[in-house]
């Protein structure tokens, strides 16, 4: 796998290129990870519904093809966009999500953090009241709030076209994060958004980056 760092990339543009590229793209293409982060923008899942935007004010709306609600991506949070051919790596979408949040989950840890899956809702979330904490979460406290106690530090959402996959998942490193509050994040209402740095682990976007790179070309290898 060929990583690829794009810097600070428009997001409507880098959209394009995954879709070109992967149109484009042979049996014989090598995959691809680009790593950049994005000016302010939110963006809207397939399946995303208007009322998720609570108020978007200056900050575009860019609709999309992946899976999922509205997100939002800014300076200081580290977007992976893995290009990959799932039918030459051998194992299906729901093992390449997994490999994603596994990912992210060590990538984490390499920061003493510990990352958690929650049921039903793509990407990971830490303990805001220990994030550091290494117990596994035992359920809920109440059965209709599985957010309870937790923020959400990365998301993910893909598309797979011709057993290829673009788009990916976002790490909040240090970041704006007001602009969380202006949409029910990933169709959550009231679900808190953390970056590594309001949890008290303070390291630079490269550095981040870096960690995340290595730990998906390793798990996403065939």
């Amino acid at each position: 796998m060929q990583v690829k760092l794009l810097g600070q990339a428009n997001y409507l543009d880098t959209y394009q290129a995954m879709q070109s590229f992967t149109a484009e793209r042979g049996a014989e293409t090598q995959d691809e990870l680009w790593l950049c982060q994005h000016p302010p923008v939110f963006t809207q899942g397939l399946a995303g519904l208007a009322g998720h935007v609570l108020h978007a004010g200056d900050i575009p709306v860019v609709p999309t093809n992946r899976g999922g609600q509205v997100t939002y991506h800014g300076p200081g949070q580290v977007m992976a966009y893995p290009l990959v051919n799932l039918q030459r790596a051998g194992y299906f979408v729901k093992e390449y999500v997994y490999r994603l949040e596994e990912a992210v989950i060590r990538t984490l840890s390499h920061f003493g953090v510990t990352g958690h899956r929650v049921p039903n809702a793509p990407g990971i979330y830490v303990r805001l009241a220990d994030p550091f904490a290494h117990q596994a979460l035992t359920g809920p406290a109440l059965p209709n709030d599985p957010f309870k106690g937790l923020g959400k530090i990365s998301a993910l959402g893909i598309k797979v076209s011709r057993q290829c996959t673009y788009h990916g998942l976002a790490l909040n490193v240090k970041m704006d994060l007001e602009p969380f509050l202006r949409i029910n994040p990933c169709g959550y209402a009231g679900l808190q958004t953390v970056d590594l740095f309001t949890i008290g682990v303070n390291t630079s976007w490269e550095e981040a980056a870096d960690v995340l790179a290595h730990k998906l070309t390793s798990l996403l290898a065939p």
